[in-house]
């Protein structure tokens, strides 16, 4: 059996299971926000990603970043919870049934910002 290499680069939109998620609870997109260095690395079998949902709460929530169907390909309006960025394996990654469009290095970073605040470290 040839093993599949997957390479998922920064601000593209995969699906998982998150180990957090409720048995039975289908895969989710997440967005990839660990670089490409680490991505492409041939030792490199995680990557860090940030969850998102349909969730999206009224008012404003620092750690928010509200992301609407024109900038992921996803057919809902989505939130990207920073406070919830965490690593998981390659191999759990999914590519989308359709093509997603990937996030910018401005998003990208705003969300890094966004990382901060749920540390508790001041813009």
């Amino acid at each position: 059996m040839k093993f599949l290499m997957i390479n998922p680069q920064r601000g593209e939109i995969w699906f998982t299971q998150l180990p957090t998620d409720p048995p039975g609870k289908g895969k989710r997109p997440v967005v990839i926000v660990s670089t490409n260095v680490r991505n492409n690395h041939p030792r490199a079998d995680t990557v860090l990603v940030v969850p998102l949902n349909t969730s999206v709460h009224k008012g404003e929530v620092f750690t928010h970043l509200v992301l609407e169907p024109g900038q992921t390909g996803l057919r809902e309006r989505q939130m990207a919870r920073a406070e919830d960025v965490t690593t998981i394996r390659k191999t759990s990654l999914d590519a989308a049934r359709e093509r997603l469009r990937t996030l910018s290095s401005s998003q990208i970073c705003d969300l890094a910002r966004r990382v901060e605040l749920a540390m508790g470290c001041s813009p």
